[in-house]
């Protein structure tokens, strides 16, 4: 093996390792992050948090009816979700106050 290959680091040499690295900071406190809603398995849409609540993009056209809706919190937009999938649901779901 040629000398400028060698897998050993011969005594007489300093070292070359790296300095330990400190660990990053920790992330600083931001806005909340959207949610997924999902039912099963199937994405039934986003919760993305605004002022007054949370709005509701559907993922699927089975949900259509609760596109753009204001809940007061993931919850009661995961609730209204879970409402439209029952059996003999209404497949327009009535306004939900805020």
């Amino acid at each position: 093996m040629p000398p400028s290959l060698t897998l050993v680091t011969p005594v007489d040499q300093p070292s070359t390792a790296l300095p330990a690295a400190e660990p990053p900071p920790p992330f600083p406190p931001g806005p909340a992050l959207a949610r997924v809603i999902e039912i099963g398995e199937v994405a039934a849409g986003i919760a993305v948090p605004e002022e007054k609540g949370v709005r509701f993009f559907s993922a699927s056209r089975d949900f259509d009816g609760l596109d753009g809706q204001l809940f007061r919190s993931p919850e009661q937009a995961a609730r209204a979700v879970r409402e439209l999938t029952r059996p003999g649901a209404r497949k327009a779901p009535r306004p939900v106050a805020v």
